[in-house]
């Protein structure tokens, strides 16, 4: 009977112990499964948080780039108009045009790439995937961007001139004032905000620091 009770206990523990390898593989397979969905939310958040920066340079280059296109097919030149000006304010409005459309371009053409990354399956992961193949053509979009906005503020300083030449009477206050305006925008430009994100926004590495992380 002892050895009956023997047998019966030894059954029993190694029935414990399968058991405890079944729950134990369970719960691998289960934090393998976890660990692979969040893997995978982390691409997609990644994915998204990508997009949605190339969709603002995208949206506001191609806003800029219409306005000055307008300005240069529609504005009425007067007859006789400096040819200097004439020159020179078709020149900066033309530069206008041609950076920001590389900046939309690039960042079109980025944000359709990194749409078409696979998420799930993950065979390059998406911090090298951008480090790779899109982080040199982002830079150049922010850089046209970041070239076509003083430029724009050029444009609109030159557009008083253009447009109240022929009236003599307030050519000059009115021109002035808005060539004022203009450049005083631009300082503030240089000053301030290129001065404060232009160089964050191109840093690879930039990240928001938290004070309350550990």
């Amino acid at each position: 009977m002892a050895t009956g009770l023997f047998s019966l206990s030894a059954g029993m523990d190694m029935a414990d112990m399968a058991w405890e390898v079944k729950c134990r593989e369970e719960d691998m397979k289960q934090r393998a499964l976890e660990n692979e969905r969040r893997a995978i939310d982390d691409a997609r958040r990644s994915v998204d948080e990508k997009a949605q920066q190339l969709k603002a340079v995208s949206h506001q280059s191609a806003l800029i780039a219409g306005f000055s296109m307008v300005v240069l097919v529609e504005i009425q030149i007067p007859t006789d108009l400096s040819p200097g000006l004439l020159v020179t304010f078709g020149c900066t409005t033309a530069g206008v045009v041609s950076l920001m459309l590389i900046a939309m371009l690039n960042a079109t053409y980025i944000l359709v790439a990194i749409l078409r990354y696979d998420c799930v399956k993950r065979e390059t992961p998406f911090s090298d995937f951008w480090r790779k193949r899109c982080e040199s053509d982002w830079q150049l979009a922010l850089k046209a961007f970041g070239l076509g906005v003083p430029l724009f503020l050029c444009v609109l300083a030159l557009i008083g001139w253009v447009i109240f030449w022929d009236h003599e009477s307030a050519r000059y206050y009115a021109s002035a004032l808005v060539t004022t305006i203009a450049l005083v925008t631009l300082l503030l430009w240089f000053a301030h905000t290129d001065r404060k994100w232009g160089k964050f926004l191109m840093s690879t590495e930039a990240k928001l620091h938290n004070p309350n992380a550990a």
